[in-house]
């Protein structure tokens, strides 16, 4: 039987493998899950993805199951307890931010109706699709995720970076960056 080809960062680790075919990529219309990522791809700057990866349980119970409401009401005494958990990065910044964001996101669900409205916006409700053929044609940010980048930083968001909403857009299938060959790209 021939093995599935797929995108050569997913390598030989079951666990971004499984990540890789069931999630990275497929589009989120789900409020909950934006901010789960929003949450997670902060935690990840200067880190692997592998290493947040492997503690996206620890954070899932930290952070109130994603629940943005809960979340933004947490306080500098919950705070204090999120910096002894081993089993998220005990980053005060990052926790902080991603509190913070969560008050952010809340009022952005205000204004648009949903956080997905907001996104998806960007890109007229459709998938980008580029045309990936190598590693070498991933790029770390574009123009898109510039200017998604600068209007939640306006909106008050931190940990927001046009690298990190990148890996955003591509992780909730905004941006559809599936290798050409990789057996993923046509299904999501």
């Amino acid at each position: 039987m021939k093995a599935k080809k797929r995108c050569l960062w997913a390598g030989s680790d079951p666990l971004y493998i499984k990540y890789h075919d069931e999630e990275w990529g497929v589009p989120v219309h789900d409020d909950r899950l934006h901010f789960e990522f929003l949450v997670l791809e902060g935690a990840q700057a200067g880190l692997s993805w592998m290493t947040i990866l492997k503690r996206r349980d620890g954070y899932k119970r930290a952070f109130a199951d994603f629940d943005a409401e809960k979340v933004a009401k947490f306080d500098d005494k919950k705070v204090e307890k999120l910096l002894q958990d081993e089993g998220i990065i005990r980053n005060r910044l990052k926790i902080k931010s991603a509190i913070n964001n969560a008050r952010a996101f809340l009022q952005i669900q205000n204004e648009f109706g949903s956080f997905d409205k907001y996104i998806w916006g960007f890109v007229g409700g459709k998938p980008v699709e580029h045309e990936i053929k190598s590693n070498e044609d991933y790029k770390a940010s574009t123009p898109l995720s510039d200017k998604i980048s600068k209007d939640l930083k306006r909106r008050g968001m931190s940990f927001v970076g046009t690298t990190i909403i990148y890996a955003h857009l591509q992780a909730t299938g905004i941006v559809n960056n599936h290798m050409v060959d990789c057996f993923r790209k046509s299904e999501v």
